[in-house]
């Protein structure tokens, strides 16, 4: 059966059609990064079956899956948006139970294999290196106004302060007080810190999820 053609579909055949030409030998492992949960998850999903349709061997799997417990977190103090962003995720496990793994050709699968992985914070400097292509996903969320990225890194404040209101949430058991979004500023820092479009193999504007965009960025 032919699937009806539509702009998120034809976008994604052409992204996956590009990786394959960049990277259609051996074991493939290509990062979904965004801080939208929910619209990264789907481009991911979207993009795994986009690579099964053309008939080349697809793995999936989520950040999500390798987040330290509650207690073991509080190793790393009291909650915070750094330590979210900092100690929230297990790296050792996840090289150990997934990443070395699937770098062995052969071991678990095809040899030709392409692993499609979403979570948070992927371009930062303990797992980006590992990605042979990766994808910065971003929603409405992230964006001004113009559709342009605010640019986070001016608008941080010191450590522990609230850069603005984007960065609070209400909490029903204070009234709906505004009490800080841990999530938003973790967000905030990783922006700042790593500047993950300087590091994305692509951007895309996720904004209208039924019409995906890539983005491009001068260097100079």
């Amino acid at each position: 059966m032919t699937l009806v053609s539509t702009p998120r579909l034809d976008f994604l055949r052409d992204l996956a059609t590009e990786i394959l030409s960049l990277y259609g030998r051996g074991r493939t492992m290509v990062a979904i990064d965004g801080t939208d949960p929910i619209a990264r998850a789907a481009f991911a999903d979207d993009l795994a079956a986009a690579f099964a349709a053309t008939g080349h061997a697809v793995s999936r799997a989520s950040l999500a899956d390798f987040e330290r417990s509650t207690e073991e977190q509080t190793a790393f103090g009291p909650a915070s948006p750094e330590r979210l962003f900092r100690h929230r995720d297990d790296f050792d496990l996840l090289r150990r139970a997934l990443l070395v793994p699937f770098r062995v050709a052969g071991a678990t699968g095809p040899a030709d294999d392409t692993l499609i992985f979403d979570g948070e914070f992927l371009l930062r400097k303990e797992l980006r290196d590992g990605w042979s292509y990766s994808v910065l996903t971003e929603t409405a969320a992230d964006a001004s106004s113009t559709g342009a990225l605010i640019d986070l890194a001016a608008e941080l404040k010191p450590s522990g302060e609230l850069g603005d209101a984007a960065d609070t949430t209400t909490d029903p058991a204070l009234g709906g007080s505004p009490v800080p979004d841990d999530r938003a500023i973790a967000n905030r820092l990783y922006r700042a810190e790593v500047r993950p479009r300087s590091w994305a193999t692509a951007v895309v504007d996720l904004a209208n999820p039924a019409d995906p965009r890539r983005l491009f960025f001068d260097s100079c």
